[in-house]
């Protein structure tokens, strides 16, 4: 019987939405389903509702829920991955010591000042469930979710033999979007897409063999609804011809060109329509807004209503293929760049197609960017790298020095500042980061 390992369950709309795509193929409606999260309390939310998928559908499936990481793992073919380390009481520092110096953030959970300290909050647990994966099912295909995605495959995949990728909605989801604006069924269109995770692009975009970015374009520059829906993904569209994965709210913090001054804040950052146009904070006001009503919003999502139709995430495509049927996938996954995409750095973490067969994943040959992508994501792509050194060695100047070339980061601070601003995320990060000697 074939077992999968949800590690940190109580991300529950994750969790039940996952469960549900992975039983409606039929090499899994008898599978094992093991439920693991450190909270009993978020466990048993997630166990009422993977009981109440199977049995809306009539599955077979088994489910077990422990706070035993060990006990979800042993013997699982395949593990998957949603946790966040720490509460909101230490990850809302990501995001305001930066604001006080002037560096404004959105989102924080990828890349920059406050994507670095998360990550370095997370690579030690991460570390800790590759090693238990090797002792307790070191044959598992591993499919991460959790963020900052680019630095934590990066490290696992260089310290770790497990067979790992991540995962993200972006690219299918950018996808559908683009081929709604220029009114496509999304099965007529296909596309190439490479870069770095929430800073891919679409090399090509295709409407039944056509080239579709002409039609965009015009829809773009003709359909004010439209670009007000993504004002910062299109005003990079527009200038950069290729159009990037992730909200405009991410991709601002991204780059030099959004959020360095008030004006621009205000101009691209604040009247979109699309679900993240770019507020300051948006992460914290959300989080906020749950707390209060914790409880009842878990019982809302744990007790609404079942929908049994196979949703558009990878990883039940990507079990199926690799531990399933045998069907093959093809989607876009996180993988280290061994000759993957040839101008980025080799070794750092890109997101490229990836084919997934039995027991495999098998990363694709993209090739090169173009010249002007690779120049903006060259200098993401190098500042995880050095982040990533920095975390693996416990070495804060290598934290200071990726900090110091983040785009945003270096449009709005002196080198002085950076440094000032980083020391404090540090002291507020002390207790978190034991593998930074200088703070003990």
């Amino acid at each position: 019987m074939t077992k999968i390992a949800f590690i940190g369950a109580g991300s529950l709309v994750f969790t039940k939405n996952l469960v549900r795509d992975l039983l409606t193929f039929p090499a899994f409606e008898a599978c094992t389903i093991a439920l693991m999260d450190i909270s009993e309390e978020r466990l048993a939310y997630a166990k009422t509702a993977v009981d109440n998928i199977i049995a809306a559908g009539g599955y077979r499936a088994q489910v077990e829920a422990t706070t035993d990481r060990a006990q979800a793992l042993t013997g699982a073919d395949g593990v998957v991955c949603t946790i966040l380390v720490g509460d909101l009481e230490i990850w809302r520092t990501d995001i305001e010591i930066p604001k006080t110096y002037g560096v404004d953030i959105n989102i924080g959970d990828t890349r920059g000042p406050s994507g670095i300290f998360r990550f370095l909050r997370t690579i030690p647990v991460m570390l800790e469930i590759c090693r238990d994966i090797e002792r307790y099912c070191p044959d598992a295909i591993f499919l991460n979710y959790s963020n900052p995605m680019a630095m934590l495959i990066r490290a696992m995949q260089g310290q770790s033999n497990v067979q790992v990728t991540g995962l993200c909605h972006s690219v299918q989801g950018t996808a559908s979007m683009l081929a709604g604006w220029i009114g496509a069924p999304m099965e007529e269109i296909t596309y190439r897409c490479a870069g770095i995770n929430h800073q891919a692009f679409y090399l090509d975009y295709k409407w039944n063999g056509k080239d579709a970015y002409p039609l965009i374009r015009e829809a773009v520059m003709k359909r004010p609804e439209i670009y007000n829906e993504e004002q910062v993904r299109n005003e990079m569209f527009l200038h950069l011809d290729y159009y990037v994965t992730e909200s405009s709210g991410h991709n601002s913090e991204y780059n030099a060109w959004f959020r360095k001054r008030p004006d621009l804040i205000e101009k691209y950052c604040t009247h979109g329509t699309g679900w993240n146009p770019g507020h300051y904070g948006e992460i914290i006001n959300y989080a906020e807004k749950l707390r209060g009503g914790w409880h009842k919003q878990m019982e809302v999502w744990r007790d609404s209503p079942i929908d049994l139709k196979r949703g558009e995430e990878y990883a039940s495509y990507i079990f199926n293929a690799t531990i399933g049927d045998g069907t093959l996938f093809e989607f876009n996954g996180n993988v280290r760049n061994l000759g993957y995409i040839d101008n980025l750095p080799q070794g750092c973490c890109v997101e490229v197609p990836v084919l997934a067969s039995k027991g495999r994943l098998s990363p694709i040959h993209v090739g090169a960017l173009p010249d002007h992508l690779a120049i903006l994501v060259n200098t993401s792509a190098r500042c995880e790298e050095l982040a990533v050194q920095g975390a693996l060695t416990g070495d804060p100047r290598m934290i200071y020095h990726a900090i110091c070339f983040d785009p945003l980061t270096s449009a709005v601070l002196s080198l002085a500042e950076i440094q000032e601003m980083v020391d404090r995320m540090f002291a507020a990060n002390k207790e978190w980061l034991p593998q930074f000697k200088h703070l003990t």
